[in-house]
């Protein structure tokens, strides 16, 4: 019962300083805002729904705000914009990998979420998961893979199924799930036409959970824990944001105590990359052991109507357009 307790008045805590910090925000000292969509990464189609839902959200709070699509405009378009802030709704390479926040501190505009080196090392499944290994962080096994990999070693070594996705790529794009190891070169190719970079991952059986994570540092909170339940367990691109089959639960029905070890995962996996603003860490429960293990970091989640952030953030107290409000109310430079 007091795990209960305390787990609603965190929230409720954080709920409330939001609220407080919302209050002091004068709209019009925000300038005006760039809301960076689009881009150029295979989430292209994910970010424009995604910087579409927060463009109204800002209008609808009177903020000064323009839509800017980094995959049709350039970097001289962006520096002549003049926009004051910018709030990052980009997905994937070129948006959520550090290259655009490097331009964005080159060009001193001050911009949402984690910073250059935190927004290169998420993006980097291989970088990422040998950072947590080094905090004694627990993720899945992995090696990474080349057209001469020892198929039958791979197996040996991670058993199946196994994951084999790109190290660079997000939303479920080109991973596949294999269960027998004649699939693999078959798969190693789907991943290798979207990164150089190929990772095979130790698959978890259980539960899939995502934990949303706000703040920076110390002062970073854990959100609501949201467990998905994908159709045949398959949490594809088409199942992430087009399916109404996908089940949320939030609550999740797991013991609390599952949950606050989720919790307190995802905020040790968020601070071990320096990540500030905001992220989410993916998570695996395995059935048999009930450990959980950290899938990945996404320093700019989704803000479409199908995404998770936005519905932790209700669970916690915050709607949609107060949640982006305050987010671009800590926009910030990181040098």
């Amino acid at each position: 019962m007091s795990n209960h307790t305390n787990n609603n008045q965190i929230m409720s805590h954080w709920g409330q300083q939001v609220q407080k910090d919302l209050a002091q925000v004068n709209v019009s000292k925000l300038g005006k805002v760039g809301v960076l969509l689009g881009g150029k990464s295979g989430e292209r189609e994910i970010s424009l729904m995604s910087g579409k839902g927060v463009l109204e959200a800002l209008l609808s709070k009177g903020v000064d705000a323009h839509a800017f699509d980094t995959g049709e405009q350039s970097i001289a378009d962006l520096a002549a914009q003049q926009f004051d802030r910018v709030f990052i709704a980009l997905h994937g390479r070129f948006g959520e990998d550090g290259t655009m926040q490097g331009v964005l501190e080159q060009l001193s505009i001050p911009y949402t979420g984690s910073g250059v080196l935190a927004s290169a090392l998420a993006i980097d499944k291989q970088a990422t998961k040998r950072l947590w290994s080094s905090f004694a962080l627990a993720t899945p096994k992995f090696q990474m893979l080349s057209a001469a990999s020892n198929w039958d070693a791979v197996v040996q070594d991670l058993g199946l199924p196994i994951i084999v996705k790109p190290a660079r790529e997000g939303s479920s794009l080109g991973l596949s799930k294999v269960t027998i190891a004649a699939d693999l070169p078959k798969a190693y190719e789907l991943a290798a036409k979207l990164d150089r970079d190929v990772m095979a991952e130790q698959c978890i059986v259980g539960d899939e959970l995502t934990c949303p994570v706000v703040g920076s540092g110390f002062n970073a909170q854990a959100l609501p824990v949201i467990r998905i339940v994908a159709p045949d367990s398959n949490y594809d691109y088409h199942n992430k944001y087009f399916s109404d089959d996908t089940r949320y639960l939030c609550p999740t029905g797991l013991d609390l105590s599952v949950e606050k070890k989720v919790q307190d995962l995802a905020l040790s996996a968020y601070r071990a990359l320096g990540c500030k603003g905001w992220g989410r860490a993916d998570v695996m429960i395995d059935n048999q052991s009930g450990q959980p293990y950290l899938l990945e970091m996404n320093t700019a989640p989704g803000m479409t109507g199908h995404s998770l952030v936005p519905m932790a953030a209700r669970a916690a107290g915050v709607e949609y357009a107060d949640l982006v409000l305050w987010l671009l109310s800590k926009a910030g430079l990181n040098s």
